[in-house]
């Protein structure tokens, strides 16, 4: 499938309005920040509401008979597992053993299937794993996604929601209507805190918008979402991960069902565990700020020993951190040189979370 580069949000016109300038990501303008302060952003989402227009993310249907065998030999989980109203996350693989992609793919019943990914080849893999079989493979543009996430999000959605949102569990989804219209709520996110995705028409999602504007839950660019995500350990493709990378060795182990027998790449997935050329980890820099980001990690004698992917600074909890590769041999709690552009000075190999290490909140 060719990239379209104009693929644009129904809610375009009200990032404008709060200052977007609606940077590209993955082909579509994306509210990468807003006139309003990130850092108020952010406290929203950890103490109250916040929403992210994560459109941006393509939305896959795969359906038919061979629906099932098509995304279970694409991705690294035993699908044949996954429920009616269950989700997962889940790598996408290469024939090389490697990530082309992560996403998350929910059983929606009756030989339909969603599968939601960012700006990996999950596209092109699906493709290849539906040649000679009976299945249709539609990308869905006019379908968007709101993602609601908070202490307050519960109550916020059920006030206006035909079902009892909190009988729905982690990773499951359910349709229903909300404001009165037609969407599928999944109890999903991308901040570490509670929160539900909102899979709503084009035609219906501007309302929602406005509706949640209106009951108080705070409008949040991709700037306090980066925020977010890395206080949370989350990993972001092309960033903390790359085509180059297995699932071992950037922490997504716990995606890959080693007794799944026939999925791409498995044998040589499988191979190269314990050979792992590298970590995912995080780190605590001791900087009064975000550092930019691909600053160089050293050990004292000067060995380079990784790199710096995904920095922010949290103000709710006064620290410059980051997501880094580093050698497999580097241990938690190790004091790595970090130097860059105009950048020079230490950091503390971190475990992850920083945020709520037992994940009380996205589980509760």
């Amino acid at each position: 499938m060719t990239e379209e580069l104009s693929r644009s949000s129904a809610l375009s016109e009200r990032h404008r309005a709060l200052g977007s300038e609606l940077e590209d990501w993955n082909g579509m303008g994306t509210a990468w920040s807003y006139a309003s302060d990130p850092n108020d952003e952010h406290d929203a989402i950890r103490e109250r509401a916040g929403m992210f227009d994560m459109s941006p993310l393509k939305k896959v249907f795969v359906r038919g008979p061979d629906a099932l065998p098509v995304l279970d030999h694409a991705t690294s989980r035993d699908l044949t597992r996954l429920d009616p109203g269950q989700a997962a996350y889940l790598s996408v693989m290469t024939d090389n053993g490697t990530l082309a992609d992560d996403a998350i793919v929910s059983n929606n019943g009756n030989d339909e299937w969603m599968i939601v990914h960012g700006s990996g080849r999950t596209m092109t893999m699906l493709q290849a794993s539906a040649r000679g079989r009976d299945v249709e493979i539609a990308l869905d543009d006019g379908l968007h996604d709101i993602s609601v996430q908070g202490p307050q999000s519960l109550d916020i959605l059920n006030r206006h929601c035909s079902i009892d949102l909190a009988d729905l569990r982690y990773f499951h989804h359910v349709p229903a209507d909300l404001f009165g219209h037609p969407v599928r709520l999944s109890r999903t996110g991308y901040s570490g805190e509670r929160g539900y995705e909102i899979f709503a028409d084009a035609s219906h999602v501007v309302d929602i918008w406005d509706r949640l504007v209106a009951e108080g839950v705070m409008p949040c660019s991709f700037t306090a979402l980066d925020k977010v995500r890395i206080e949370a350990g989350l990993l972001f493709y092309d960033y903390d991960m790359t085509s180059e990378h297995t699932p071992w060795e950037v922490g997504l182990g716990f995606t890959v069902n080693a007794a799944k027998q026939h999925f791409r790449g498995r044998e040589a997935l499988m191979a190269a565990r314990g050979s792992e050329k590298l970590r995912n980890v995080g780190l605590i820099v001791d900087h009064d700020d975000m550092v930019p980001g691909g600053e160089a990690l050293s050990l004292d004698d000067g060995t380079l020993v990784g790199t710096i992917n995904s920095p922010c600074y949290s103000h709710r909890m006064g620290k410059s951190l980051a997501l880094a590769h580093v050698s497999p041999a580097v241990a938690d709690g190790t004091v790595l040189h970090v130097k860059g552009d105009g950048i020079d000075t230490t950091a503390v190999v971190s475990t992850l979370p920083f945020y709520d290490p037992q994940k009380i909140r996205t589980h509760a």
